[in-house]
């Protein structure tokens, strides 16, 4: 079986993109109904020396995230040097996870931390093709290209 994305994966935005803080970033909710795994992923922008970020996953069963609580070990940690924490990723990637809605945090603590954004990418569809998420505007599916 050959994977794609577009009939197979949906993605989702979390969180949009923060100025630089030190504040906590809890994500929107994601339904995971219809998957079997979700991966959380966190985008980093201009990070500062000593700043450090926890991007932990919650899950609960009501929609708006009310009963969410932290999963065990579903959790992923970057202390940032002077040099090494911009422009990189925090992956959380759940599978099977306890409860339909899924969120996340991101702890920037510290020192400022910019955040690009969060993203979901819910994977193991249960059925296929996967109706994309409203927020991909547009996909093409291009089987075998040529040379233009």
């Amino acid at each position: 079986m050959h994977l794609n994305f577009i009939n197979d994966l949906n993605i989702a935005v979390l969180a949009a993109a923060a100025v630089a803080g030190t504040t906590t970033i809890t994500t929107s909710v994601i339904d995971t109904q219809g998957y079997d795994s979700v991966a959380i992923i966190a985008m980093t922008g201009d990070v500062t020396d000593t700043s450090v970020l926890t991007l932990t996953a919650q899950a609960g069963d009501e929609s708006d995230g009310s009963d969410a609580v932290d999963l065990t070990s579903a959790i992923a940690t970057f202390t940032a040097d002077a040099t090494s924490g911009d422009n990189k990723l925090l992956i959380v990637d759940l599978h099977k996870p306890n409860a339909r809605y899924v969120r996340a945090t991101l702890d920037r603590a510290t020192a400022n931390a910019v955040v690009s954004g969060v993203i979901a990418i819910l994977y193991n569809a249960h059925e296929r093709p996967v109706t994309l998420d409203d927020v991909v505007v547009a996909a093409t599916l291009v089987n075998d290209p040529q040379p233009a």
